[in-house]
């Protein structure tokens, strides 16, 4: 069963040509049926190249015009990663997925209002899967995203996550369990910097987090839950020191 994204989609890569749409790119290619889906890439300076084999365009409508491809994939960075969804709405794609993080919020709050237009005005709806999420895998299909791809396996239990490193910790545990997974998404983990009001409304919030991780550990049955907090706890401090590299250098 796949959701959105199966073996038959084709994507289009905006943002092939730096170093992290390059990596990633290559590597969700080698995954399953990757080099027949990933069919395009653009950049306006370098329109009419390629790069693994995949021909580069100068904008997503000319790309989804000349390719059949229905989905974009983001590594846009910051400051012109909106622009770039943007571009991915207006060639009426049925999905966006932004890798992008750090986006200023501004730019994602304009871009939602435009987006809200569009779709009053009777355009086309394009769904969003983004910013700052590890993107959308349908295991031994496709991968579009970042997420290891060795640790799926196609099965029966869906994983969406706002955390990308407890998505993969959740999938890990599913395919350890013999469960496997249909698609596994992380949806964003896009952080606010505004502080909690008061007490009250910091421990609702922990209350909330603590909820959701003892959800997915009884959704995994027996064999998760009794090592989930321990591994939570391993996992949340390798994203922290994680976030401490710039970005786009990782």
């Amino acid at each position: 069963m796949s959701i959105l994204i199966n073996k038959d989609t084709r994507v289009i890569t905006q943002g092939i040509t730096g170093k992290t749409g390059q990596f990633h790119t290559e590597k969700c290619q080698e995954y399953a049926n990757g080099k027949e889906c990933f069919v395009a890439g653009v950049n306006p300076k370098k329109a009419g190249e390629s790069i693994f084999n995949i021909p580069i365009f100068g904008s997503v409508k000319e790309a989804a015009q000349q390719t059949g491809a229905t989905v974009s994939v983001i590594y846009v960075p910051p400051p012109g990663a909106a622009a770039a969804i943007w571009e991915a709405v207006e060639a009426d794609l049925d999905l966006a997925i932004c890798i992008t993080e750090g986006i200023p919020v501004r730019d994602m709050l304009m871009l939602r209002n435009k987006m809200k237009e569009k779709e009053a005005k009777g355009g086309k709806k394009t769904l969003l899967l983004g910013p700052n999420c590890p993107g959308l895998i349908t295991p031994d299909e496709v991968k579009i995203g970042i997420m290891p791809g060795h640790i799926h396996r196609k099965g029966r239990i869906g994983v969406v996550s706002r955390s990308g490193t407890l998505t993969y910790e959740a999938v890990h545990q599913t395919s350890a369990a013999g469960f496997g997974q249909t698609p596994a998404s992380g949806s964003a983990a896009t952080r606010c910097r505004a502080r909690a009001s008061s007490t009250s409304s910091r421990c609702s919030v922990r209350r909330r987090d603590a909820a959701q991780r003892w959800t997915l550990a009884l959704s995994c049955g027996s064999a998760c839950d009794r090592s989930l907090p321990q591994r939570s706890r391993a996992i949340r401090g390798s994203a922290r020191r994680e976030r401490r590299m710039p970005s786009w250098d990782r």
